[in-house]
């Protein structure tokens, strides 16, 4: 398969073609962002791929409320100032909000300070405890919403993105042929399931026959082999009698391994047989990637 190509009217210059023009573009564009659209929808709707055409288009154009990230920092600081008034002291504040004292001191030092009676060493350590486990679970809360909101920020893939994705992730992670050791085919090696999910796909997308693919799982012998073979041939949508054999790895009790557990599945090989051709244009797509971002420069 060749690469993919980019669609008909990915870029504004199929757009401006003498029978609309930039005002016009622009009309529609701020059209869209008034009835609440994003600026993916909007650039997906007119087939504007260039950001700085699409800056061009939506100047002086405010973004819907729906599309800013919430500030949790302007809650926090009115229920601390809130609870400071009540009479609450730091480390009850932050043992209820999990935020920092420093952030606390900040928002609520105009505020009178509450009278406290003097406590042992022990409260006063267990309320440290507390604050610093509230802390902890703040901070985990926060280290998601931001993940979630990044995952939101890419949407759905194009065959095109995908594509892309799929020749960097395995320039990464797959065999690449070395001038001293030929290796002219396919062959993803990984512990992620979620890498190979992307691979399997990235194959799909490429049209690589089914009946060209090799999987085995690669695992230490002290494992679940048998409940790792399961969870490789799930994920990938093969049965288990499909796959080739596994390979162990010997376990060595002097080494300190931290992939141990009940979560752990080793690596799910996947290798495409009569993949010669393929590899070589993966390696000019990779090289082809490569030209294209100096050429931005």
């Amino acid at each position: 398969m060749n690469a993919p190509r980019r669609r008909d009217g990915d870029s504004v210059g199929g757009l401006l073609d003498g029978s609309t023009t930039f005002e016009e573009l622009r009309e529609r564009a701020i059209a869209l962002r008034k009835e609440g659209m994003s600026r993916r929808q909007i650039r997906d709707r007119l087939k504007v791929s260039n950001n700085d055409i699409l800056n061009r288009l939506l100047e002086g154009e405010p973004p819907p409320e729906w599309t800013k990230r919430p500030n949790a920092k302007d809650d926090l600081r009115t229920r601390a100032r809130e609870m400071r008034l009540q009479g609450m002291t730091y480390d009850r504040i932050q043992l209820e909000l999990g935020c920092s004292k420093s952030s606390i001191s900040l928002w609520v030092r105009d505020l009178p300070k509450p009278d406290r009676p003097p406590r042992t060493r022990e409260e006063a350590s267990a309320i440290a405890k507390r604050g610093w486990e509230a802390t902890l679970r703040q901070r985990e809360i926060e280290r998601q919403r931001t993940k979630l909101f990044a995952a939101r920020e890419i949407g759905t893939l194009t065959d095109r993105e995908l594509f892309m994705a799929g020749v960097t992730l395995y320039w990464a992670e797959g065999v690449k042929d070395k001038p001293h050791a030929r290796r002219e085919y396919l062959q993803f090696i990984n512990s992620d399931p979620d890498a190979i999910t992307l691979h399997l796909r990235w194959l799909n997308l490429l049209k690589v026959p089914r009946e060209h693919l090799r999987l085995h799982v690669s695992i230490h012998e002290s494992a679940d082999v048998a409940s790792a073979e399961k969870y490789w041939a799930d994920l990938s949508g093969v049965d288990v009698s499909a796959f080739g054999k596994t390979t162990l790895k010997k376990h060595n009790p002097k080494t300190v391994r931290k992939n141990v557990g009940d979560d752990y599945r080793g690596c799910l090989v996947v290798r495409v047989t009569n993949s010669a051709d393929l590899y070589r244009r993966i390696e000019g797509w990779w090289y082809g990637i490569v030209v294209g971002t100096q050429s931005t420069d």
